[in-house]
């Protein structure tokens, strides 16, 4: 059943719950390869259908790698910072995708630098830790470390640490918004926004799309499975707040989201299905539909790209936030 674009969030979610989704839970029984390594999760040609990263070199930006101790091992930050005008810069703090066991910082490159260009913001783009090597808690708490870095080095790097946003890509959106939950917990961090695009959010893959009725070139149940197994391999787990976000019944008091989801793709279902339950416990909530993108394209298109960085220039430039409308309509916005 196809949202209408006329549907209010919260009636959308109802209608969600009234959706038989296939069950693929019976995924997770299958146990991984011997041999697993990332390279098998049906990506193999996703280097080959990489979007062509732009140059940054002419953006105006100083961009250098950083290495800080992560959870588990050490672990790069790429941070980009606009040249000075003598303004005190917001921080976003971005996480690349890949489903939790692939990804580079060289993947995340025209996100990061298009936000830190256009959003006139200090990004620091996280290398985390990747399963299988290094599966779950490693991740968001590399992302936590991270944010205590980005904290602590504000003031040198003319940022202003009580305007921290949060952002991601797939996976990343996964760990952007657990960060959230975290920092929200621990007390010692607040972050002001959360942009998701095509988040993975669902371990129990009870959210997604029909596989026979969504056109999804570039993202399957079995590679999802295999993710998840990978991340996540005790079963308990897949539960955990800070690991599946639509399983948490605590997210009031997360920051405001921006939630960006695609016509092809598996997961759109599990992003609006957040994006209502974020409304649903008071949190401000914004949720675009990118109509005729793919899960993949959505980290780089520009539309989405472009809502991104006015979300940000909304939630994090301003000393005096307008709130959003407690409910919002699903946007759909053409690609073509």
């Amino acid at each position: 059943m196809p949202l209408r674009q006329e549907w209010a969030v919260s009636i959308a979610i109802v209608r969600y719950d009234r959706i038989v989704l296939p069950d693929y839970r019976h995924l997770f029984q299958m146990s991984l390869p011997p041999e697993f390594v990332p390279s098998q999760l049906g990506w193999d040609g996703a280097d080959a259908l990489k979007i062509t990263m732009a140059s940054t070199l002419d953006l105006g930006l100083c961009i250098e790698d950083v290495r800080i101790a992560g959870h588990a091992q050490p672990i790069t930050l790429r941070s980009y910072r606009p040249a000075s005008d003598g303004s005190v810069l917001p921080v976003v703090l971005y996480f690349h995708g890949g489903g939790f066991v692939r990804g580079t910082l060289d993947d995340a490159d025209i996100t990061a630098s298009t936000i830190a260009r256009d959003t006139a913001a200090w990004v620091i783009s996280v290398g985390y830790s990747l399963a299988p090597a290094f599966p779950f808690p490693a991740a968001p708490e590399d992302g936590y470390r991270a944010a205590q870095w980005a904290v602590a080095n504000a003031r040198a790097q003319r940022a202003d640490a009580n305007r921290i946003g949060v952002a991601g890509h797939d996976a990343g959106g996964n760990l952007a918004t657990c960060l959230a939950a975290i920092a929200r917990d621990r007390g010692d961090i607040v972050i002001l926004a959360q942009a998701l695009l095509a988040p993975l959010l669902d371990p129990s893959m009870t959210r997604m799309a029909d596989e026979n009725k969504v056109r999804s070139p570039d993202i399957g149940v079995t590679e999802c499975a295999q993710c998840y197994r990978a991340y996540l391999p005790n079963a308990s787990q897949r539960l955990h707040p800070y690991a599946a976000p639509l399983e948490s019944r605590r997210l009031a008091g997360l920051p405001p989201a921006l939630i960006a989801s695609a016509q092809h793709d598996l997961l759109h279902i599990e992003a609006e299905k957040y994006a209502g339950e974020l409304i649903a416990a008071g949190v401000p909530t914004e949720v675009t539909r990118h109509v005729n993108a793919s899960h993949n394209a959505l980290a780089a298109d520009p539309a989405a790209l472009a809502d991104v960085v006015t979300f940000f220039k909304k939630r994090l430039r301003a000393r005096t936030l307008a709130p959003l409308a407690a409910h919002q309509k699903i946007q759909t916005i053409s690609t073509t």
